[in-house]
């Protein structure tokens, strides 16, 4: 999750949650849309470039729904795991081997990558991840070799990461819930080596709000909300569940419209603008 960001719980009028879900998904740093059960109708995912855009959204252009009840915002201030990280676990440990990784950078390419070249890069594959360098070389105006090298660069320094992601229906776990903790000071650290053992977890993240953790997961059963909760708060004891939600449907997926099975419309919103080089 690059730059800044935020959760929001947001509260609507009644029958307004999917009007008010398609008129914000047309903002590009509101990178996640969740129809959720539970004490809010909507749960977004803001991803900005820094404070100021963050406070720009939360000060101004949400108060342009006015479908909206209430608004509560969870300021990210780490992200301690990402569903980039995630793993379906459908490969064995030697199978996994065998998949080839990133190829490294020419060694005549250049060291860094400027932000404007970035820009087209996370534009360009935010909205196509498979789109071929030749054509993100035409549509820049960019040589194809320079394209290949950045993106070749932005690989290696972590600038850019390429996922795959599958629609829940189609996997073992259809149950996608979100948990809202306070977890005491101490036991934080322990969350840095422990919650990529848990294959439930898709995104954990610390913010600055009533809360101090969030956690995004994925499921088996509707049975195991209440289960991996108990999971939870035997990890970590001293912590506490304090509320949950769980989705019903998914609206935007980093940028992308997805239908009510939750698969990808073609529909998408880029995430980063766009400026030439």
């Amino acid at each position: 999750m690059p730059g800044r960001g935020a959760l929001i719980e947001i509260e609507c009028a009644p029958g307004q949650s999917v009007g008010t879900a398609k008129a914000m998904a047309e903002d590009p740093v509101v990178s996640g849309i969740d129809f959720t059960a539970g004490g809010r109708d909507l749960l977004l995912t803001l991803m900005t470039q820094d404070a100021a855009d963050t406070s720009q959204y939360l000060l101004h252009r949400l108060g342009d729904y006015p479908a909206i009840r209430r608004a509560r915002t969870h300021l990210i201030t780490e992200v301690l795991f990402e569903a980039g990280n995630w793993r379906l676990r459908s490969l064995s440990a030697e199978q996994a081997a065998q998949v080839p990784g990133a190829r490294p950078p020419r060694l005549r390419a250049a060291r860094t990558v400027s932000s404007e070249l970035k820009r087209v890069i996370h534009h360009e594959l935010g909205i196509d991840g498979r789109a071929p360098t030749t054509a993100i070389s035409e549509r820049s105006g960019v040589s194809n070799q320079r394209i290949t090298d950045a993106i070749a660069t932005m690989r290696r320094d972590g600038s850019l990461r390429l996922r795959t992601d599958i629609a829940r229906a189609y996997s073992e776990w259809p149950i996608y819930a979100w948990y809202f903790m306070q977890v005491p000071a101490p036991l934080v650290e322990r969350l840095r080596t422990s919650l990529g053992r848990i294959e439930e977890v898709r995104l954990a993240v610390l913010v600055a709000s009533e809360y101090n953790l969030i956690m995004a997961v994925w499921l088996r059963t509707l049975n195991d909300v209440h289960r991996f909760e108990l999971l939870l708060e035997k990890i970590l004891p001293g912590a506490r569940v304090a509320d949950r939600s769980v989705v019903m449907q998914i609206g935007k997926h980093l940028g992308h419209i997805l239908d009510d099975r939750g698969r990808a419309t073609g529909s998408v919103v880029p995430m980063t603008a766009l400026s030439r080089c």
